[in-house]
């Protein structure tokens, strides 16, 4: 297995990508970790930290994007860049799975004009991780890719979410809730209306109506779909009272689940190979973990179910 690292993704980039990768390696001696970026970085800081570069492949890449920069102008005009580069190798099958902790608008636009969206789907989108006190975490799908969204968005949404959910924890029937303000069907906007009747109708997905927000971090709900304006906001919110709380020197085991560290990061999910986004301030342990959740990505053939349920999704909504 062959999983690309942007090493100059990130705040904190190269020193904790590269550190990140070595450690990965560490645990992991039969991957392969191809390290995207200026080569004379990566091996200056493997130098200074006494990792060994031959332990990764090493592509030179002289340009990089940067966190401010435009995403589409940035991908189609820094051809030499880490993240362009990086997602040429995908969509060429050099690498299989890429990821970055850097600019994420660049690193959708690069996953849809590279690999681009698995056919059927019309809008690939971002998940985050739920912390559960009794459970697996649960999962939050749209987190940020599409701020307005049309009913038929949110039932894709379903669909990927419920596939993914039971590829990461061998749930087959995961319970799907739409994010409302209530939990009657008649309740919320135009948009919630209309989805609510999408999803009851939608064959492969364990629908089980509207979750409220005090709902998604309990157990009656494990895949929660709603527009990537709302769920960024709620991804913000926990993050934001996390460190509040942390720093005021509050403990708790389940509190101490909201720090991203434990999950690595979010996956663009519905497009044709596995790509992850990290936050900007990731350190080396996080990098491990989004390496890992890339890997487990390539080796549960994710992608490949997604396009058998797209493809089955797409007659049944074409015979309706």
């Amino acid at each position: 297995m062959r999983i690309g690292v942007d090493a100059m993704g990130g705040d904190f980039a190269p020193l904790e990508s590269v550190k990140g990768a070595a450690a990965s390696l560490k645990l992991h001696p039969s991957w392969t970790i191809v390290l995207y970026g200026l080569e004379s970085e990566i091996l200056s800081i493997c130098g200074s930290e006494q990792i060994d570069p031959k332990g990764f492949e090493i592509v030179h890449c002289s340009e990089v994007i940067g966190m401010g920069d435009h995403p589409v102008k940035s991908i189609t005009g820094k051809t030499d860049s880490s993240l362009a580069v990086g997602f040429r190798h995908l969509a060429e099958g050099k690498i299989d799975a890429f990821l970055s902790a850097g600019n994420t608008g660049a690193m959708l636009v690069g996953a849809l004009m590279s690999v681009k969206a698995i056919e059927g789907v019309s809008r690939p989108c971002l998940t985050s991780l739920l912390p559960r006190e009794h459970k697996n975490p649960g999962l939050l799908l749209d987190v940020g890719a599409n701020s307005d969204v049309k009913p038929e968005h949110l039932q894709q949404f379903a669909l990927l979410g419920s596939l993914y959910y039971a590829a990461l924890y061998k749930d087959n029937y995961p319970k799907v809730g739409l994010l409302n303000l209530g939990e009657e069907a008649e309740k919320g906007s135009i948009l919630t209306k209309a989805a609510h009747a999408l999803l009851a109708q939608t064959d492969g997905i364990n629908f089980v109506g509207n979750a409220e927000g005090r709902d998604i971090f309990g157990e009656e709900v494990d895949v929660v779909v709603c527009d990537g304006f709302t769920g960024n906001i709620i991804i913000k919110v926990c993050e934001g009272m996390y460190y509040r709380l942390a720093k005021r020197g509050v403990q708790d085991d389940y509190l101490d689940k909201f720090n991203f560290k434990h999950y690595g990061g979010s996956t663009i999910i519905g497009v044709n190979a596995p790509v992850v986004v990290g936050h900007g301030i990731t350190k080396a342990d996080t990098f491990v973990k989004m390496i890992e959740v890339a890997a487990e990505q390539v080796e549960s053939g994710l992608i490949e179910q997604i396009k058998k349920s797209f493809l089955t999704f797409g007659a049944q909504q074409k015979a309706q």
